[in-house]
């Protein structure tokens, strides 16, 4: 049973998984992250333009979004990170765009400037974070020539 492909193969992927988080850079791109998300929540409130209620609402659910995304609270498998981090790329490019998009007048100077470094700091976190599960994988996974299962090994 301990040599059986899908065992075989869920360990590996667990392994690479653990890699790209364990690593202090991956550590440190995930606090960093998490920070962001949680910053953007409160941005509105933060920066004063919790008045404009359409643009805080979006602020407080794309960032707790973000935040949960670049923590891992859904999960550390490495196809998961991997669609989490392209996920909260996402994100990052509607925190940029989102001034000009959501309804009503909320596109001010104060608002486009927080948006626009907010969601370039958080789209390139996202970034590093999905080139850092991509850098955790083995050469050998990545151009897919792994050891095939032969029974009785």
């Amino acid at each position: 049973m301990e040599t059986h492909p899908d065992i075989v193969d869920m360990r590996l992927r667990h392994e690479i998984a653990e890699r790209a988080t364990s690593a202090p850079q991956g550590q440190a791109v995930g606090m960093l992250a998490f920070l962001t998300g949680i910053y953007l929540a409160a941005s509105a409130w933060i920066t004063g333009f919790n008045g404009l209620s359409t643009l805080a609402v979006n602020n407080l659910l794309v960032g707790l979004a973000y935040a949960l995304l670049m923590s891992g609270g859904f999960g550390r498998a490495y196809e998961r990170a991997h669609s989490m981090a392209w996920g909260a790329c996402a994100l990052g490019v509607w925190t940029i765009i989102a001034p000009w998009v959501v309804a009503g007048h909320v596109n001010t100077t104060k608002t486009i400037t927080n948006h626009v470094i907010t969601g370039a700091i958080a789209l390139l976190l996202a970034l590093a974070a999905s080139a850092a599960a991509r850098a955790a994988e083995s050469p050998k996974m990545r151009r897919g020539t792994a050891t095939p299962y032969t029974p009785g090994r």
